[in-house]
């Protein structure tokens, strides 16, 4: 029998899958798949699949598996730029309205596009505003910049790195710190204690996005995680990976098992390692 000393204390943090992580697959089979696999709960990417956007199938689709939504992914993407309306505020109004229903706590946001000018300009004393009416926190996510060749775009404003800015709340996406070949750690410093959110995936700093499963890539993914459980976080830590060459349902979901047991192992051992 183990000594009290032996036990480990798993952190406060919550592991939520991101239904986009079974894409091509429904955000039906995200909620599936999680409870299957024993997530802590999900996170909801608005996108094009009618399901994501309707907060009372969510909430069927919830209490059917027992999965809590722990965050909604409001529609950033260039695919989703009509999904919930043209005007990004509009977005971000509705995310907040569905994670305010579903009993979400995290609200994840993208900083805008270039071209998006007047909302480029009133953002961050917007997202300031939105985020005072409300308790769900509004996580703005790191990005990267764009590359073609030898050419390098900046798409995003104000800046791909959020840290650049004045946020109440931030999101780290590891796999968009690679292909930025940003220092996800050192990004993780900047934050601070407005760290709210984590993207769990790997990268190796390819220019595209490429949200590998953790320890597939040269990100700093047990390191992070081993941080995270030394300093208390208490946000959520979503597994946030790219599935879409899986060859079968059998193979996508012994990907997402890996990055949960991953994800679980080291923020466990830095755990254990801080008790002793």
């Amino acid at each position: 029998m183990a000594e009290p000393r032996d036990v480990v204390r798993i952190p406060d943090a919550k592991v939520a899958l991101s239904t986009a992580s079974v894409y091509p697959e429904s955000t039906a089979t995200a909620f599936e798949i999680a409870a299957r696999l024993g997530y802590d709960g999900v996170e909801v990417m608005v996108w094009t699949d009618p399901v994501s956007q309707d907060v009372d199938a969510l909430r069927r689709l919830s209490d059917y598996h027992r999965m809590p939504i722990l965050a909604v992914h409001a529609p950033c993407l260039l695919i989703t730029q009509r999904v919930w309306s043209t005007d990004p505020w509009v977005k971000l109004q509705r995310a907040r309205a569905a994670a305010e229903k579903l009993g979400a706590s995290t609200v994840v946001v993208h900083p805008p596009f270039r071209w998006q000018r007047q909302y480029a300009r009133d953002f961050v004393d917007g997202i300031w505003r939105m985020a005072g009416e409300t308790d769900v926190r509004f996580a703005v996510e790191n990005m990267y910049p764009w590359r073609y060749r030898d050419r390098e775009m900046l798409a995003y404003a104000p800046d791909w790195d959020v840290t650049k800015e004045d946020y109440r709340h931030f999101t780290i996406d590891l796999s968009h710190a690679a292909t930025a070949r940003a220092d996800a750690l050192d990004m993780i410093a900047r934050m601070g204690d407005r760290l709210g959110h984590v993207h769990l995936a790997d990268g190796r700093g390819s220019a595209k996005d490429e949200h590998l499963v953790p320890g597939r890539g040269t990100q700093p993914c047990a390191e992070v995680l081993e941080h995270l459980a030394r300093t208390g976080f208490d946000g959520h830590v979503v597994v946030e990976v790219n599935t879409r060459r899986a060859m079968s349902g059998a193979e996508r979901e012994s990907d997402l098992a890996e990055a949960l047991a991953f994800t679980r192992l080291h923020l466990a051992a830095a755990a254990k390692a801080g008790r002793r």
